[in-house]
């Protein structure tokens, strides 16, 4: 045995709802969470989008829903094998999370998005063309504090 979690082949077994998630190998629905965030609109949430980027495996993206961050970051109470070790006790929104849109048919591509930032730069470039005087702005500021 290769220690890989035994799963029913897909063939045999009609994949439904209610049994979608015995068929995944991954869980992918734990190795990220998203949080929507207000829209963006001024310079500053922007910037403020900027700082959020930074930080390691964060991304952004809209969607018909809004704006959200995605973390892409295993749950700690994740096994090896995909299983839930906290699956009793599990937090409610994991109680109360559907499968309806799962990453089972396919892994969410960038054109599943409206807009969607991978990192730093695409973030950049896009405020950089939103916003004409987007580099401007730490011009004026070390004017101010020069002043």
């Amino acid at each position: 045995m290769d220690g890989s979690i035994p799963i029913k082949p897909v063939g045999q077994v009609p994949i439904t709802a209610e049994n979608k998630c015995s068929f995944c190998r991954g869980s992918t629905c734990c190795t990220y969470l998203t949080q929507q965030i207000d829209a963006p609109r001024s310079m500053e949430d922007f910037d403020l989008l900027l700082w959020q980027i930074s930080h390691q495996n964060t991304q952004v993206y809209k969607d018909d829903d809004g704006w959200f961050l995605l973390v892409n970051n295993r749950c700690r109470h994740l096994a090896d094998d995909g299983r839930c070790l906290v699956y009793h006790e599990r937090p409610q929104v994991c109680r109360d999370h559907t499968n309806d849109d799962c990453e089972f048919e396919g892994p969410c591509g960038s054109d599943d998005f409206e807009q969607f930032f991978p990192d730093y730069e695409a973030l950049l470039a896009y405020c950089r063309k939103r916003f004409k005087n987007w580099d401007k702005r730490y011009k004026a500021a070390g004017k101010k504090a020069g002043a």
